[in-house]
């Protein structure tokens, strides 16, 4: 029996259309997961296809990589779309296909050779292995060649005059999303910083709550430290033995500075020192002024930070540029811009993990992510006497939430506006066929 005499066969059971109901979700929502995680935060899918042309000796492409990071979570958006909802039931799956033997050669010779560790097949969402995703890949390869036999067999939920409408509003959907993710923050953050993480750690915030008059006591026994506040000093006749004292806000760099998943910081002064405690342990409020690519940043934009640092000046809060940039460049661009706050370096990876932008703004209070932004965003905002003010400026729950239900309604709309007629067509033909008889 050829293959063709085979899906003629099987493609009008009921289990074949179910098993394909089943694979368009599947395939569907794979592809509709990956643009998702894309276009959320453009930022780092930039970051990634960057690394990739650097692997690949194409570096003279890197100033391709943003418009190939939002055109690629565009069209894997709006593929899982038209895949799980049977749109361009044939078109939209050869396109897959050709998508697929492209990126599975390529996630191939990253398992093989490892030049990129993380494929960024889905952002920071999920991180898959090189192996795990040309698994992936394959079985997304199969899932589609079974599409491509049986697919056609199966009305879509869409009729054909309208699946132009239902990729428009897709693209529309995705596009503000990533709109908000790159001039802005990313609307859902899967990074180890996101707004609400202390970037001190547990520890220092209980040593915090004990006031500035208290000191932490820290005694020796066995050749293990141990530290006891000054209601509970341990008996020496015990064994204990005093080894030092400090102050309860300030615990002398035993302040772990990290994100979720135990991901650490460290700023790093220009005598190449860990200074990390000493500008965030006793800081109130701090402003983070965060330049991935200092070099790139526009002297324009120095006008805004030197606002941004006049007004922290005036109520009191301290602020930090962090830069991964050489000590030639930061002190080009300081004798450029005039700027009056001092800069630190930090690693480049954890310098982006923070927040996204060149230059972003990020807020403390009490060692805790308050709010970060963009520079640009604030470009509009008045700077306020009280950088709080800016806390409840930007929601990216309750925008992700607004564009998803604007989203899901628009595509009902489409559906009612297509299916419509068939239901009055059908009370029609009901309400005539009784009268007749």
């Amino acid at each position: 029996m050829t293959i063709k005499a085979f899906v003629n066969a099987v493609k009008g059971e009921k289990w074949c259309r179910w098993l394909t109901v089943l694979m368009r979700l599947t395939v569907g929502g794979v592809f509709i997961f990956s643009g998702i995680t894309k276009g959320v935060d453009p930022w780092g899918t930039y970051y990634k296809i960057t690394d990739y042309l650097m692997a690949m000796g194409l570096d003279s492409w890197a100033g391709t990589a943003l418009f190939i990071a939002v055109a690629l979570a565009a069209l894997e958006f709006m593929l899982g779309v038209a895949i799980a909802v049977g749109a361009y039931r044939r078109s939209s799956l050869l396109l897959a296909l050709l998508l697929m033997l492209v990126m599975t050669p390529v996630t191939l010779w990253l398992a093989v050779t490892n030049a990129v560790p993380d494929c960024g097949c889905f952002g920071d969402a999920l991180h898959l292995s090189n192996w795990a995703t040309f698994g992936k890949n394959l079985l997304l390869v199969l899932g589609i060649i079974y599409l491509l036999m049986f697919n056609k067999s199966l009305r879509g939920v869409y009729g054909p005059a309208v699946h132009w409408m239902v990729m428009a509003v897709s693209f529309a959907f995705i596009m503000a999303v990533a709109y908000y993710g790159y001039f802005v923050q990313p609307l859902i953050d899967y990074r180890p910083y996101p707004v609400g993480t202390p970037l001190v750690s547990q520890a220092a915030e209980e040593f915090d709550e004990q006031g500035e008059d208290d000191f932490i006591f820290v005694y020796s026994r066995d050749g293990q430290e141990q530290e006891f506040s000054i209601d509970s000093l341990p008996n020496e006749d015990d064994g204990w033995e005093y080894v030092t004292r400090y102050h309860a806000r300030r615990p002398k760099g035993r302040v772990i500075y990290q994100g979720a998943d135990d991901h650490g910081i460290a700023i790093i002064g220009q005598d190449g020192e860990n200074v990390t405690d000493e500008l965030l342990a006793d800081s109130h409020r701090t402003l983070l002024l965060l330049f991935p690519d200092l070099p790139q940043v526009s002297g324009a934009e120095s006008f805004t930070m030197n606002e941004i640092a006049d007004a922290a000046f005036v109520n009191g809060t301290s602020i930090i540029g962090l830069t991964p940039a050489t000590a030639q460049e930061i002190e080009h661009w300081k004798d450029y811009s005039m700027a009056t706050y001092p800069i630190y370096n930090m690693d480049d990876s954890e310098l982006k993990m923070i927040a996204r932008g060149n230059p972003a703004v990020v807020y403390l209070r009490d060692g805790v992510i308050s709010w970060k932004r963009t520079l640009s965003s604030l470009n509009d905002v008045e700077m306020p006497n009280n950088f709080g003010e800016l806390e409840t400026d930007y929601d990216p729950d309750a925008i992700m939430t607004t564009l998803l239900l604007i989203y899901l309604a628009a595509l009902l709309g489409v559906l009612v506006l297509n299916r419509s007629h068939l239901v009055f067509k059908r009370l029609f033909i009901n309400k005539r066929q009784k009268s007749e008889n």
